[in-house]
């Protein structure tokens, strides 16, 4: 099992509000659905196992309860999947803007 130690940069999730107790003005399938959090920062505990409930510091210096889901977890950005409607797009702007073509 993976521990992390105090100190370590970790990620933390838990449930901010439950599925039926959200806002009455979010949509229906909006409050069907926690509000949940994920948030990253780094631990205060001396150890702490994966799903342990956890407090960390973030970078703001806010103290945030959750519980651990990852140790050094990593940036990841993902755009999805390409658009082939928008691959063609430069290309054509390119020649409108170039006077090749009328727009």
């Amino acid at each position: 099992m993976l521990y992390a130690k105090q100190g370590d940069w970790v990620q933390i999730h838990t449930v901010i509000l439950p599925a039926g107790e959200r806002a009455p003005q979010v949509p229906a399938e909006t409050g069907m659905v926690p509000l949940e959090m994920k948030a990253k920062g780094f631990l205060l505990e001396e150890q702490a196992a994966m799903g342990m409930a956890v407090t960390i510091r973030t970078l703001a210096g806010r103290k945030l309860q959750g519980n651990l889901v990852a140790v050094n977890p990593r940036y990841a950005v993902d755009y999805g999947v390409p658009q082939p409607e928008l691959m063609t797009i430069g290309g054509g702007v390119r020649t409108i803007l170039e006077g090749k073509r009328d727009a």
